[in-house]
C-alpha cells in the first residue's frame, strides 16, 4: 500500500505545482511557457528523489503502462498505480480549485486543463503520441537496471519533461500524462472534459511505442557480435 500512496502523493504534487504554475503564471508569453515547463520538470525531479525509492515515482499512467509492457511491473501493481495516480491528480486539482475560488483568483476561470482547437485534433493527437514516446523512452532508458543513469535518472527525466513542455505547451498545454489531464478536466468540465479521451488514448499509444522501441534497443541478442 505504501507504494500506491507514494504514487498518489507524487501525482498530487505534480498537478499542484505544474498545473498551479499554469494557472497563476499563464502560458501566453514565452517566459510563461518556460516557467510552467520548469515547474513540471522540477516537480518530477523532486518527487523522483522523494518517493523513487518507494514506488519508482511513475506518477503518470503512461509511464506505468510502458513499464508494464516492458514486464517490469505486475498487472496488479500497474492497476493500483494508475488508480492512485488518478486519485492524486484529483486531490491536486481540488486544492487548485479551492485556491482559485478564493482571494485574488476568485474570478479566475483557469483550471490547468489540457485542450486544443477542434480543427487541430490530428495535430494534438500526434503531438501527444510523439512527446509521450520521447518522455517514456527516456524514463525506460534512464531507469534501466543495467543501462540506466542510476542516481541521475530523476534529473534526466525531469529535464526531459521540461523540454517536452517547452515544445508541446503551445499545441495542447502538454499532457503526456492521463492522470494530469483527468484531474483538471473533472473540475473544468465543458471542452476539457469532452476532449479528455485524446489525452488518455494518445499518451498510452506513445507509451506503447516507446516500450517497443526500448525493447528493441536494449535487447542483447540484437547487438552485433564482434
Amino acid at each position: 500500500m505504501k507504494k500506491y500512496l507514494a504514487e498518489m502523493f507524487g501525482t498530487m504534487v505534480l498537478v499542484l505545482m505544474g498545473c498551479g504554475s499554469a494557472i497563476f503564471f499563464g502560458c501566453g508569453e514565452p517566459a510563461e511557457i518556460l516557467a510552467v515547463a520548469i515547474a513540471f520538470g522540477l516537480s518530477v525531479v523532486g518527487m523522483a528523489y522523494a518517493i523513487g525509492g518507494i514506488s519508482g515515482c511513475h506518477i503518470n499512467p503512461a509511464i506505468t503502462f510502458g513499464v508494464w509492457l516492458s514486464q517490469k511491473i505486475s498487472g496488479k501493481d500497474a492497476l493500483g498505480y494508475v488508480a492512485f495516480q488518478i486519485i492524486g491528480a484529483i486531490i491536486g486539482s481540488a486544492i487548485l480549485f479551492v485556491l482559485t475560488s478564493t482571494g485574488a483568483y476568485a474570478d479566475s476561470t483557469a483550471t490547468g486543463a489540457n485542450s486544443f482547437d477542434n480543427a487541430e485534433m490530428i495535430q494534438a493527437f500526434l503531438a501527444e503520441v510523439v512527446f509521450t514516446f520521447v518522455f517514456v523512452l527516456v524514463v525506460l532508458g534512464a531507469t534501466d537496471s543495467n543501462k540506466g543513469a542510476g542516481n541521475l535518472a530523476g534529473l534526466a527525466i525531469g529535464l526531459t519533461l521540461i523540454l517536452v513542455h517547452i515544445v508541446c505547451i503551445p499545441i495542447t498545454g502538454t499532457s503526456v500524462n492521463p492522470a494530469r489531464s483527468i484531474g483538471p478536466a473533472l473540475f473544468a468540465g465543458g471542452q476539457a472534459l469532452s476532449q479528455l479521451w485524446l489525452f488518455i488514448v494518445a499518451p498510452l499509444a506513445g507509451a506503447a511505442l516507446s516500450a517497443g522501441v526500448w525493447k528493441l534497443l536494449s535487447c542483447d541478442c540484437c547487438n552485433s557480435k564482434k
